[in-house]
């Protein structure tokens, strides 16, 4: 039980796209990732997901809108909604998430990781 510094981990790599988990609650895993440019449309049928903008701004499309979050700010995407991620500089988020979450939901492609690494 110490406290989890999330610039030291944030600090720990430097690739864009690739979770990493810092954490367990319950279960539900926490999650880090630097994000840039444009990720893929996908759902999540079973999950909802949460994130949370550590640094930068995320941008996050659904078919009908776009939200725009900020450091601090964060945001659940219900189970079933499509969305697509995407920045304009990089990006820090936090997510959690059920462990069973592909960070591509309803897709697999190059961009699929099923493996974690654990920081």
């Amino acid at each position: 039980m110490e406290p989890i510094n999330l610039n030291q981990k944030f600090a720990q790599f430097h690739d864009h796209w690739n979770p990493r988990i810092i954490g367990e609650l319950n279960d539900q895993h926490i999650k880090i990732a630097k994000v840039q440019g444009e990720f893929i449309w996908h759902s999540h049928q079973h999950e909802d997901e949460l994130f949370i903008v550590v640094q930068g701004t995320l941008l996050m499309d659904f078919r009908d809108k776009t939200v725009a979050l900020r450091p601090g700010e964060l945001l659940v995407v219900p189970k079933g909604v499509e969305h697509r991620p995407r920045t304009e500089g990089e990006t820090w988020i936090m997510m959690i998430e059920p462990k069973t979450t592909l960070n591509t939901g309803n897709v697999e492609n190059e961009r699929t990781r099923k493996e974690l690494e654990v920081l």
